[in-house]
């Protein structure tokens, strides 16, 4: 699975689990090292852990396990690395500190709010 394949499974994922203001960011242009970044915020840290835990228990049942997990024991700002796409899923705070749309700038896609 990849391309939009892989963006509609992992958004589905985060929706399931109510992640709030998913951001789709085509980053293909900009980086070398993923296609796109999803960002989306949890209501809390314990919020952020489940989405987070939930997205890799669902992607290693579909044969594709994360390249790698930062900020799982934390929960503040989970990073998983799932090749071509990179996920944060962040708390609100960290979600305003970071602005990681203003940061990478590139085209944008608002799932929900």
């Amino acid at each position: 699975m990849q391309g939009t394949q892989l963006v509609e499974f992992i958004t589905e994922q985060l929706e399931d689990m109510k992640a709030k203001d998913i951001v789709v960011l085509d980053v293909a242009k900009l980086s070398p090292m993923a296609d796109k970044i999803i960002v989306c915020t949890g209501t809390s840290s314990r919020h952020c852990r489940a989405v987070a835990n939930s997205l890799l228990v669902e992607a290693k049942k579909a044969q594709m396990p994360p390249l790698g997990i930062e900020g799982l024991k934390e929960g503040g700002w989970v990073l998983l690395d799932m090749n071509e796409i990179i996920v944060h899923v962040m708390d609100q705070e960290h979600r305003d500190l970071f602005r990681l749309e203003q940061l990478w700038g590139g085209d944008s896609k608002h799932l929900n709010n």
